[in-house]
């Protein structure tokens, strides 16, 4: 399926998760953060964007599941099912909800997908806990403020922006509040993260640094910049599609996470 200016996204939403085998919540640092776990084998985090929830990978858990990996979706502190206490955003402190996570569902080591924000925090966590690390896939993200591109609203973004809305209001326990959830990703988003180069050189796990060829935030020479400074890195630039590359055509996204992590195993 196509689905390149998220007319179906914003009307219906992307596929339905499958029945988990495993749900529930982790208290961490001041919130309750949801996660969900399907199939079995090694372990696969997929770590979903700003604003969004871990529903937005209903076209790519079941492929993770059927390729014989355990898919774990967890939706960010203050995203979805998950609550938030009065702290400011930041990367580092969604790092550390995936690690509680992973301690208390002994999951030793994992694999991450990383989209937008859930990259940049899969790729924190990466540095910081590289043991539990088998790889990270990083797509259209940023790692300082200088990766991204002056915002232009489009269609595309308000159909996926709308459907935020309404999956925000369904799911989250302060409904009312979406405008200021907004404001407060958004603070996060234009502030961090702040890495250097020398600090991406000190990433010492396989990372794909993944962009659609029309991204409406992200800068192509920032990938570039990412590719090289990060210790054999690989850049993958995906035709056609834009920064909602899992939800405008599956298929093609789903490919190049299956085939990322085969070169992983």
């Amino acid at each position: 399926m196509t689905d390149d200016e998220l007319v179906k996204f914003e009307a219906e939403g992307a596929a339905a998760l499958p029945a988990p085998d495993e749900e529930g919540v982790v208290v961490n640092e001041g919130a309750e953060i949801w996660f969900a776990a399907y199939g079995a084998g090694p372990a696969v985090i997929m770590l979903h964007g700003g604003l969004g929830n871990s529903g937005n990978w209903g076209y790519q858990v079941p492929a993770i599941v059927a390729s014989g990996r355990r898919a774990v979706v967890i939706d960010s502190r203050g995203h979805g099912r998950s609550t938030r206490d009065d702290r400011p955003y930041r990367y580092e402190l969604m790092a550390s909800d995936v690690l509680a996570i992973m301690d208390r569902r002994k999951i030793d080591k994992a694999s991450f997908i990383g989209w937008s924000d859930g990259a940049c925090t899969a790729l924190v966590f990466a540095d910081r806990h590289p043991e539990r690390t088998s790889g990270v896939f990083f797509f259209a993200c940023n790692m300082d403020p200088s990766g991204t591109k002056p915002f232009v609203a489009t269609p595309v973004i308000d159909h996926c922006f709308s459907r935020h809305r309404k999956d925000y209001t369904a799911l989250s326990r302060t409904p009312d509040q979406f405008d200021v959830f907004v404001q407060s990703v958004s603070k996060m988003m234009a502030t961090e993260p702040n890495y250097s180069a020398k600090d991406l050189a000190r990433i010492r796990v396989p990372v794909a640094v993944v962009l659609g060829e029309q991204d409406e935030f992200i800068k192509p020479e920032h990938a570039d910049y990412l590719a090289s400074s990060i210790p054999d890195a690989e850049l993958i630039l995906l035709s056609g599609v834009s920064h909602f590359a899992p939800l405008q055509r599956p298929d093609y996204f789903n490919r190049e996470i299956l085939g990322f992590l085969d070169r992983l195993s």
